[in-house]
């Protein structure tokens, strides 16, 4: 092994070489920034319920992450040469754009999380792709084509969730109350509830979010094969699944009793989350992982044309490296701000701890003028069996991660990259509407974080557009002194961004005691 790694280095160019390191080197560091921010939405529902606690919650969706990165490749082929035509650059310039996708993407990603705002893997490395491909072979090298469908399916993903999200909370919330936990309820909603939550992750993640699984066993890829053939048979499949999950819930609640009831929800949730887990892997984990590797296979064949590079079919190893290293991001303190904002936003509670900018605030509160006196559907935020704060129940964190899981899944069988953090924010704002928790509390700071966050994803699409250009031309104008000067330029502005996220951390906890609402349990807990 040692003697075919010297004889591959021999007689490589300085170029090669550094930004083989580079590649190695940024692929970690960008799997731990995606763990630090893209990832820890996947928790998010469990954490901000309190089904789970953190720690629990990771190691989870972990599990969902690692198995869903086996069934990958169609989203990273995507992310690999469908923004772009590689085979129509020098294998220098897509080496080049390859290496600063990931010198972007790493301090964009980084910088939304030390202020706790979540941003789109997803979004940030096809704009930057784009950027940078533009940089080296102008318009006619980037797949316009392409590149709308995957914004288009972006956008539409957020739509999708928020309307599916609005709808089937109001539905359930009106069936169930604020009573998810009481036998006599759930002998009357449990079954359909639960088992509609069940077939959509079933159908969704199973039937259309593991092709590999049903090649492997013939008759599995028989009877998949005959479902789809038409849509009447579609329905009774689904209705037919949906049944047989409501006469097990249901049976459950009659030998079980209470103790079924009280950990129904939170076991769906629990299910939720490796599902969601799941289809993270295959889809934002794809995305982050497949321009190191790119670079990686062209750096191996730097001698060869572009084509033979990107031909090279990635193993499923590297992503489960991938998804180890995800792993130990979403520990991390910045981890935690994004998560801790993201379940404030959509909180039942009265007082939450968020940053919105004087403007977004302004707008909140113009917005609220023609909001309508109305009941509020959602419980009052109360300590949850894992002795913190629930910001919602475990009704509306099935129905979170249930829509987000089949939304992602569905998006993934297709090969289109879309964003777990746009569906799963989406999700959570919807829900909370669905619920009015606009109707309680810091409405205004909702809404206005809301509209914060919307605003700064349209803002990292153009930064990561822009500069992934100027850096692509600096590192391929300048070689290894354009490589130097660009990483050097990431940790500087990464100290900067640390040090303000600190401060302004800091100054909305002080915000948020000053003007806590005299209510029980507003204690706030990371």
């Amino acid at each position: 092994m040692v003697e075919s790694l010297t004889s591959l280095l021999e007689g490589m160019p300085p170029f090669f070489i550094m930004s083989g390191l580079l590649a190695v080197g940024m692929l970690i560091w960008n799997t731990v920034e995606v763990g630090r921010n893209d990832a820890t939405n996947l928790v998010n529902a469990v954490i901000g319920s309190g089904v789970l606690l953190r720690r629990a919650a990771v190691r989870l969706a972990g599990i969902g992450v690692v198995i869903g990165a086996t069934a990958a490749s169609p989203v990273i082929e995507t992310t690999r040469d469908g923004i772009f035509a590689p085979q129509h650059l020098t294998i220098e310039q897509a080496v080049a754009v390859y290496v600063t996708v990931y010198i972007v993407a790493t301090i964009l990603l980084y910088g939304y999380s030390s202020f706790g705002m979540p941003v789109s893997t997803t979004a940030c490395l096809v704009f930057a792709l784009m950027g940078a491909s533009f940089a080296m072979g102008g318009f006619s090298i980037v797949y316009w084509g392409m590149a709308t469908t995957v914004v288009s399916a972006i956008v539409c993903s957020i739509f999708i969730s928020g309307i599916a999200g609005f709808m089937i909370q109001r539905a359930v919330r009106g069936a169930v109350r604020d009573r998810g936990d009481r036998l006599e309820v759930l002998r009357i909603h449990g079954g359909w509830i639960g088992g509609g939550i069940l077939t959509s992750l079933t159908y969704f993640m199973v039937l259309n979010g593991m092709p590999g699984l049903f090649k492997l066993i013939p008759i599995l890829d028989a009877g998949k094969t005959w479902v789809h053939e038409a849509p009447s048979r579609i329905a009774v499949f689904i209705f037919t699944l949906w049944a047989g999950y409501a006469l097990i819930i249901q049976l459950l609640l009659s030998l079980r009793g209470e103790r079924f009831a009280r950990r129904l929800f939170p076991m769906l949730a629990i299910f939720g989350t490796v599902c969601m887990g799941f289809a993270f892997g295959q889809n934002d984990l794809a995305n982050c992982a497949s321009p190191g590797l790119s670079a990686l296979h062209l750096i191996f064949h730097w001698n060869k044309d572009v084509s033979v590079g990107t031909d090279v079919e990635i193993h499923w190893i590297f992503l489960f490296i991938c998804g180890l290293l995800l792993l130990a991001g979403m520990n991390t303190k910045n981890a935690t701000r994004v998560t801790r904002a993201a379940v404030n936003t959509g909180s039942q509670g009265n007082t939450v701890r968020l940053y919105a900018p004087q403007w977004c605030i302004n707008i909140a509160r113009f917005l609220l003028q023609f909001r309508k006196p109305a009941p509020i559907l959602a419980p009052v935020a109360i300590k949850a069996p894992t002795g913190k704060r629930a910001h919602y129940d475990a009704t509306r964190a099935c129905v979170i991660l249930a829509v987000g899981g089949c939304v992602i899944a569905t998006a993934s069988s297709f090969g289109l990259p879309i964003s777990t953090t746009y569906v799963s924010f989406a999700t959570v704002f919807a829900t909370g509407m669905a619920d009015r928790v606009l109707q309680r509390g810091d409405a205004d700071l909702k809404l206005a974080r809301t509209i914060w966050v919307v605003f700064s994803w349209f803002i990292s699409a153009i930064i990561a557009a822009v500069a992934s250009c100027l850096v692509c031309l600096v590192v391929h104008g300048l070689g290894p002194t354009g490589i130097l000067v660009s990483v050097g330029g990431n940790l500087v502005l990464r100290s900067y961004l640390r040090k303000r996220g600190d401060a302004q951390e800091e100054r909305i906890r002080k915000q948020a005691r000053d003007r806590r609402h005299p209510e029980d349990f507003a204690e706030y807990d990371d």
